[in-house]
């Protein structure tokens, strides 16, 4: 039998100097803590102290050259973390931040988000301390050049399939994608967020914006409610705020915030037509984050160093980074009435914010769930690359749709409490960690 403090104080020693990731491995022992000690498989295969350590890391030197011919050297990381349901599936994340930490906690994460959408697929998570962020294009192609020269020879469409993530769109797939086909000398489905025109998607960028909000649909269905008419404060500027500006305008609410890192703007008008949502794009591909710029072009207001959750609204959206939504943040939106929080970046909360919500009764979507809606479609172009097809836009959205409410649902069969209230952390993590748990059981060790 395992007991969660003794469990955890274990853990931490082992993984010194890795708060994100003791994080989230706290959330998640929680909540499957019970549903471990009740089954004699998972207690007899060891599955708690199995399915927290990462099945390979990778780390590896990245050698570049920059603009000025100066030699540049960066770490890069591909974390293999279980393998159990399919190939390890994740994205690869380019930011100045970026540590082994970082990426065992996304890694981990992924494991069992992977595992709600029903998709065989495992959970991986990889990138590099490269900030795409005022470098030029031939220097963003240089690195990704370099990085995929030692990255190669771990991953394979039937081993490991990286994506994008914080720092890599579609440019920089592009340039990995290409490194990798030359080196192999094939076209597969080795990486996901492809361009349309060579092995990618439709409507992979908007995917995790869109599921999120078909999430938040479901979410609001139990509670007799509607996301027709409210409004949304929603963080970031990139593919993920983008996509779930698009499907919340669609599903008739009114988005009035994004943000970066030197402030947000305020919309009242709200972030609603095409051209708005080009803008977003247009700040994205040049990584410039210019919302002064957004609020002077839409006559927005735009504040300086501040981040939106001080705005009265109906549901709250953090898209953009872990962690980004504090305890003073959650205090702010209850305060001013905050109905629903959708979590859509990962672990866009910290602890203490979530406990702000449980305790004032906030309906609260982790995640795990509500961003899954990313690696879905990314999981439907690998199905696609596999079969040599390319499905439409509808077909694709139908299928999204229909994931994110099935993850809803186990969500709710695995969260609903003795009270009659419904736990989506608890329900998600728990739906999630049996699928791969079984799994490990059912092929030894």
């Amino acid at each position: 039998m395992y007991d969660y403090n003794t469990f955890m104080k274990q853990l931490e020693k082992r993984n010194p100097g890795e708060p994100e990731f003791i994080q989230a491995a706290s959330e998640i022992v929680a909540s499957i803590i019970d549903t471990v000690n009740s089954n004699p498989m998972y207690l007899k295969n060891k599955i708690l102290d199995r399915i927290v350590e990462p099945e390979r890391i990778v780390q590896f030197r990245v050698e570049w050259e920059d603009d000025n011919h100066e030699i540049q050297v960066n770490r890069g990381w591909r974390v293999q973390f279980n393998s159990a349901i399919g190939p390890y599936k994740g994205g690869l994340r380019f930011h100045s931040n970026v540590s082994l930490g970082t990426l065992k906690f996304l890694g981990f994460e992924q494991t069992f988000k992977n595992s709600l959408t029903t998709l065989p697929m495992g959970g991986g998570k990889g990138g590099s301390d490269f900030s795409p962020k005022g470098k030029s294009d031939d220097e963003i192609r240089r690195f990704c050049k370099a990085f995929m020269t030692e990255l190669y020879r771990h991953i394979g469409p039937d081993t490991d399939v990286p994506a994008g993530d914080v720092g890599v769109g579609g440019r920089e797939i592009g340039f990995l994608y290409g490194q990798y086909r030359k080196i192999r000398n094939e076209n597969t489905g080795v990486l996901t967020g492809k361009g349309i025109s060579w092995g990618g998607s439709k409507i992979r960028p908007e995917a995790t914006g869109f599921g999120a909000l078909y999430y938040a649909e479901e979410l609001l269905k139990d509670f007799g409610d509607t996301v027709k008419g409210k409004t949304v404060a929603i963080s970031g500027y990139g593919n993920v705020a983008w996509g779930a500006a698009i499907k919340a305008t669609q599903l008739g609410a009114k988005v009035i915030t994004i943000s970066g890192s030197k402030g947000y703007v305020l919309d009242e008008a709200g972030v609603n037509t095409e051209e708005k949502w080009n803008y977003m794009l247009m700040m994205r591909a040049m990584n410039s984050g210019d919302l002064a710029g957004y609020a002077r072009t839409f006559g927005a207001k735009f504040f300086p160093g501040e981040r939106p959750w001080n705005v009265p609204v109906d549901i709250a959206m953090p898209c953009a980074y872990q962690n980004e939504m504090r305890k003073e943040d959650a205090e702010a939106l209850v305060k001013n009435g905050v109905k629903y929080i959708i979590e859509t970046s990962n672990m866009g909360c910290t602890a203490e914010a979530v406990q702000v919500f449980k305790d004032a009764k906030v309906p609260f979507a982790p995640s795990k769930a509500a961003n899954a809606g990313g690696v879905a479609v990314s999981g439907l172009e690998m199905s696609q690359n596999s079969e040599h097809l390319s499905w439409s836009a509808e077909e694709v959205d139908q299928r999204l749709h229909q994931i994110m409410k099935d993850i809803h649902d186990a969500c709710v069969r695995e969260g609903k409490q003795s009270d009659g209230s419904i736990d989506y952390i608890k329900g998600a993590n728990i739906a999630g960690f049996k699928k791969v748990a079984d799994a490990m059981c059912a092929q030894g060790f």
